[in-house]
């Protein structure tokens, strides 16, 4: 993908925030944190399409007036090299995300205590659910006077896009033109016995097998073609008891669910009815916990289908429930988690503790995470 590419990206972007009625009557600041690696921008088929809704999307902007008092952010402008007149800045390396959304923290501290008029910040990620993770860490660490004057959009851009607020970029972009009132997101937090973490996830925070195949995608990233997790899927059914055993894990949760058996893995979402690992509908309704017992090997390879597409609630290897706080500890260690990011949890790390905080973060609305919305 060539500058120039994305340097439209930005152009685009840029002219749909100018007309947009979202914090109406405010100061209107935008920054738009885009992963050049991701793969909607480096699959030359998604980028075409991109290309194609972004400027849709521009026409149909244009119909509203064009805001007084809006732009890119001081920190986009000074940290956005090529892409500043857009507000678009692009990441370097890991955690660069979390860097530019904290210097918008102190641009935005800054700015509330100086004006009468408190300007608002919109932040646009356009990668996969890291760039957006780590941009909603950073804004989940700020005081709740500052996360106010914030909003966050996360463009499906990167190569599954279970965290975006939309699975497809033109119902993405119109949240922009056509906002419906602020929510605010929660996220799930993991923590430990020995003080390792907090983690921090805004889609699902999971243990155990799910975490293995996360974290055998990640590590072979660039070695293999294409979406390697539907891979490690497969891989993981035959060797993952090879590699970690499965002991007996206590589970207490808010809800008085308790179990005391071997447990697979266990994952805990925002809210029910989301996705990860490239749209596996582990949370296919309402409940937003799912827990997997151990099952033997033939019994794993006739069920990968159900877990994966959702069909999974009523069979007796799985548990769902509704929890805001599950408590577990494992015989043996094993892997965590956070929205693709992963961790080992130890001896010393047991009981951990996943629970969702308060709501903190506005977002656009929230998008159909049904199943069966898929395009």
């Amino acid at each position: 993908m060539v500058i120039m590419a994305f340097e439209e990206f930005g152009s685009l972007l840029s002219d749909i925030c100018s007309h947009s009625p979202l914090a109406a009557g405010r100061p209107f600041f935008w920054t738009i944190i885009a992963n050049p690696k991701a793969g909607g921008f480096t699959i030359k088929q998604r980028w075409k399409k991109h290309l194609a809704q972004l400027d849709e999307c521009k026409e149909k902007v244009a119909k509203n007036p064009a805001r007084d008092c809006c732009g890119p952010s001081e920190t986009a402008k000074r940290e956005g090299g090529s892409g500043a007149e857009h507000g678009l800045v692009f990441t370097r390396a890991q955690g660069h995300a979390k860097e530019i959304t904290s210097a918008l923290i102190d641009e935005a501290s800054k700015a509330a205590a100086n004006t009468e008029k408190r300007p608002f910040y919109f932040i646009i990620t356009a990668g996969g659910d890291g760039t957006s993770l780590e941009a909603m860490s950073a804004l989940c660490g700020a005081s709740e006077s500052v996360r106010e004057n914030f909003a966050v959009l996360r463009l499906p851009m990167g190569t599954a896009n279970d965290g975006a607020d939309s699975f497809f970029l033109d119902e993405a972009l119109n949240l922009i033109v056509e906002p419906p009132a602020l929510v605010k997101q929660r996220a799930i937090q993991l923590k430990t016995a020995s003080g390792k973490g907090p983690f921090l996830a805004f889609n699902i925070l999971s243990v155990g097998l799910d975490a293995f195949v996360t974290h055998m995608t990640n590590k072979m990233k660039g070695k293999l073609p294409g979406d390697s997790y539907k891979l490690w899927v497969d891989v993981s059914a035959l060797f993952y008891d090879k590699i970690y055993k499965v002991g007996v894990m206590n589970v207490n949760s808010a809800d008085s669910i308790t179990l005391n058996e071997k447990i697979l893995l266990i994952a805990v979402g925002e809210s029910g009815r989301r996705c990860y690992g490239s749209q596996n509908w582990i949370l296919p309704d309402d409940r937003n916990v799912c827990a997997i017992r151990q099952m033997p090997l033939f019994r794993k390879l006739a069920l990968k289908g159900f877990f994966s597409s959702g069909t999974h609630a009523d069979k007796k290897e799985a548990i769902l429930w509704n929890s805001s706080r599950v408590e577990f500890k494992s015989q043996y260690p094993l892997l965590a988690q956070m929205d693709g990011e992963t961790v080992l949890l130890e001896g010393n790390d047991f009981p951990a503790v996943i629970e969702l905080t308060e709501p903190a973060i506005n977002i656009l609305g929230k998008r159909d995470r049904r199943p069966w919305a898929k395009k």
